[in-house]
């Protein structure tokens, strides 16, 4: 029963994942927010990525009320105790702002494969990038149905994180908070 339940997961995380026009993988969604404005829409955008992704590449475009940017997560193979790294998967997003309303999308999902340096630690294959779009001709089916199954997890948390901060907007951390400095000379 639970590794019927379990697979059946893994499918729907899959399936998250749709074609877009160029035929790449994209997570895509639409989420209305009543009450808030485009510019607290895109503060708390940009706040979200700079407090959650703090090592994606952010761009962003205040023009078109868009923010766009790339960022990676690892992805791994095995079974619950045994599990190792089989690389990382680099992707692109971006976040659009409106009126009372966002939407934001994950693409171009591509596959760097780990090795294991002299020294015991994993490291990517330089040279190799494998899209996802043309998995089947480098992985097999089963690699390629696990990458697909995380990627879509992956997109799904993304997507439920955005929307904590865009429903709560936490602030920024004090990059410099005000020291207390001790003098000893006056007593």
């Amino acid at each position: 029963m639970g590794v019927v339940l379990f697979a059946n997961a893994a499918l729907a995380q899959k399936e998250l994942l749709s074609f877009n026009e160029q035929n790449k993988y994209m997570y895509y969604q639409v989420v209305d927010m009543p009450g808030l404005s485009v510019d607290t829409l895109q503060a708390r955008a940009l706040n979200f990525l700079k407090i959650a992704y703090p090592k994606a590449k952010i761009t962003q475009d205040k023009a078109n009320n868009s923010i766009g940017g790339s960022g990676k997560f690892l992805v791994v193979s095995g079974i619950t105790l045994v599990k190792h790294q089989d690389g990382e998967m680099t992707f692109t997003f971006a976040i659009e702002c409106k009126d009372q309303k966002y939407r934001y999308w994950l693409t171009d999902f591509t596959f760097t494969p780990f090795k294991t340096d002299r020294y015991g630690n994993a490291v990517p294959v330089l040279g190799i990038e494998i899209p996802l779009e043309t998995g089947t001709t480098k992985l097999d089916k089963k690699q390629l149905d696990n990458y697909l199954s995380q990627s879509g997890f992956f997109s799904k948390q993304f997507g439920d994180k955005l929307k904590q901060y865009m429903i709560n907007a936490p602030t920024l951390p004090a990059k410099d908070p005000a020291k207390k400095v001790i003098s000893t000379k006056n007593w």
